[in-house]
Formats: structure tokens, sequence, C-alpha cells
């Protein structure tokens, strides 16, 4: 269902099941908003299986719906926080899918909130100094994708992440480009499967 979340002093539209469970929270990229989890089927997919998810249109986005903008880190977390509160209440702690900047997000949120476990799609500045040293306290699983076309986020870094992460894989999705869930859908579909069963477990 889409709506309108209208919290500390951001207009933002959602897509949100409010299915009993670990909720999953997505997060876009950049240059996304919260339609690309439509248009990739993955927002039907759990529809279809009564997982509950809440797709934010985030203020940091450039195409982004959500007024007014911010790529603040600390103003984007606490929006974060404040929203999966405000739609789920006191529910359990949440998935979170973060593409890119959205990655970035997620780890912050991660290194401050209870997470259940973690979807990082080519993930921006995920070794960064402030947070690398948080990594030793995430108890939860990890799934980090990459692209072997991405020519933004270096295939080092990531397996650099990887080994910094407890309980993380890396996924190469061969002759994807940035946006690797885009690019391959049905496996992203399957991946994000795999590591929620693990996360609810």
């Amino acid at each position: 269902m889409e709506k309108k979340l209208n919290l500390n002093g951001y207009k933002c539209p959602i897509l949100v099941n409010k299915a009993p469970g670990i909720p999953i929270i997505f997060l876009h990229g950049l240059s996304y908003n919260i339609e690309i989890w439509q248009r990739i089927g993955i927002t039907d997919l759990l529809d279809t299986k009564c997982v509950p998810y809440l797709a934010l249109d985030m203020p940091y986005g450039k195409k982004s719906l959500c007024k007014p903008k911010t790529r603040n880190i600390e103003k984007n977390v606490v929006f974060t926080h404040d929203a999966i509160k405000n739609i789920f209440n006191n529910s359990l702690p949440p998935v979170l899918v973060g593409a890119n900047i959205g990655g970035n997000i997620a780890l912050h949120f991660a290194a401050r909130f209870p997470t259940k476990g973690l979807i990082l799609i080519g993930p921006a500045r995920a070794l960064d100094e402030n947070l690398t040293q948080t990594y030793n306290n995430f108890n939860f699983p990890s799934t980090i994708i990459w692209g072997s076309e991405d020519t933004i986020i270096a295939s080092e870094d990531m397996r650099t992440l990887t080994d910094k992460l407890p309980n993380s894989k890396l996924f190469v999705y061969k002759n994807a480009k940035h946006s690797a869930y885009r690019d391959e859908p049905e496996r992203f579909k399957r991946d994000l499967l795999e590591l929620y069963i693990k996360a609810e477990n």
C-alpha cells in the first residue's frame, strides 16, 4: 500500500505492508526512489508471502519525492529509525536493504540500533573509519551484493567489507552494473529471502 508519511518535518511517499514478523526496510540508491522496488517485483513478492516491509522515499534521493531534501547522514538515520517506529510501533528489529548511499545509511543505522540483518548493494563509503570500528558488534547475518560491471564501487572494497563484517557473504552478480539488484532481480529476490530466513532463526 502506498502512503504518505509526515514525520519530523519530512513528507515522504512510502510503500508498506503491516504483516506480522520481522520488517524489511528498503533504502534506495541516490538516483532512485521507492518505485524501483515495485519495478523489480520485490514488493509484490513480499505481499504474496505476507512479509512486512517498509520502502521509504528517502530525503537524500535525487528523484525522491520526499520533502525537504538532505544528504546529512545523521538526519537520514534518525528519519529511518523514527519511520520504522512510527509504522511498526514496537515491532522486532528490522532487516535493512540498502543500495549505494542507502547501504551507507543502513550501516550507520545498524551501528546504533538493534538490527536483524543487512543486505547491502554496492554500499557507499562502507569502509569509513567511524563505521568499521563498530563492525565487530554486528551479531547478525549480512549479505553484500556487488555487480561485476560496477564502475563506482571497487571489488576490493567489497571484499574488505566482507572480511570486516562478522557472519557476512559476498555475492558477485556477473555482468551486472552498480544497481546489481535491478540487473538481476530474480537472483536478488532469492538472496533476499535467504537472508530473511536466516534473520528469523
